[in-house]
């Protein structure tokens, strides 16, 4: 009888273990689903900044007069993140007035940056393409680019508003499900 003990024992150890495996695959790949949905709405808050900001810069350059650094450093000093950083460094390259053109500070500032970013290859390209009419430009230039921007930008938030709920949803189902059937093709 203690023999069979002994077996019972030895089955049931492994089955554990796989049980155990199996919840910390699913747990797993769930919280990889709802990482993938908190970025989601990461995505849009950096879209709602990026717009608030280009918002203030257009005050600065239209309202206060302010030359171009200038109002990026405002505008900079005004928010925080990544965004701030790639404002206060244009303010700062700007500043030392070593001849460069406005555009290259601007897309080198923005490669720099990019990484830390939560924006699609499309909307880099857009941000890149906003800095190459910025510099030069009269104010009334300046100002139309500032607001084709930010159309830009309202199209880009709309869609993330949109289809927040859905997608978020969406990572959250996939990564559990996903989760589970991974389990169940382990046992």
């Amino acid at each position: 009888m203690a023999g069979e003990e002994g077996c019972i024992v030895q089955k049931e150890g492994p089955v554990v273990l796989k049980m155990a495996g199996s919840l910390m695959v699913t747990c797993s790949c769930g919280a990889l689903g709802l990482w993938k949905a908190a970025q989601w709405k990461e995505h849009l808050g950096m879209l709602e900044q990026l717009r608030k900001m280009l918002v203030l810069l257009k005050g600065e350059i239209l309202y206060a007069h302010a030359p171009l650094g200038e109002a990026f450093g405002h505008v900079g000093r005004k928010s925080e993140g990544v965004l701030a950083r790639l404002f206060l460094g244009v303010e700062e390259r700007i500043g030392r007035q070593q001849g460069e053109l406005f555009f290259v500070i601007w897309r080198e500032e923005v490669e720099r940056h990019k990484k830390d970013m939560l924006l699609s290859e499309r909307e880099l390209e857009e941000l890149i393409a906003f800095g190459e009419h910025l510099g030069y430009l009269d104010l009334e230039m300046q100002e139309h680019t500032i607001a084709l921007y930010l159309e830009q930008l309202d199209l880009g938030i709309r869609f993330y508003r949109e289809h927040e709920g859905e997608q978020r949803r969406l990572y959250t189902s996939l990564g559990i499900m996903g989760g589970l059937f991974l389990s169940i093709m382990m046992c």
